[in-house]
């Protein structure tokens, strides 16, 4: 069970750097919009996470069920972001 979860911890730091850097890249171009390494990058961060969250359920582990809501979430807002405005030409800077 120690390898499924280094391994989702591996691929949850992989989607979570997609993320802020497909962000970061966008923050210095002239015209804003999605890239497909955003959706990608959030899409990793959902399932790698419900699979972290999952590993510790079944081992000794306490799941702070508070904090794991908030992150989901702030996750599925962002996910719901990325894929609505994804087909944009421009995305407003806003």
């Amino acid at each position: 069970m120690e390898i499924v979860r280094n391994i989702a911890l591996v691929l949850h730091f992989i989607g979570l750097a997609a993320v802020i850097g497909s962000f970061m890249v966008q923050m210095k171009a002239p015209t804003k919009r999605v890239d497909p390494a955003m959706l990608h990058g959030a899409l990793t961060l959902l399932a790698s996470g419900v699979i972290l969250v999952g590993a510790l359920e079944m081992g000794d582990g306490t799941v702070n069920h508070v904090k794991i809501t908030v992150k989901l979430l702030v996750l599925l807002v962002v996910t719901a972001l990325v894929v609505l405005n994804r087909r944009k030409d421009v995305v407003a800077t806003g």
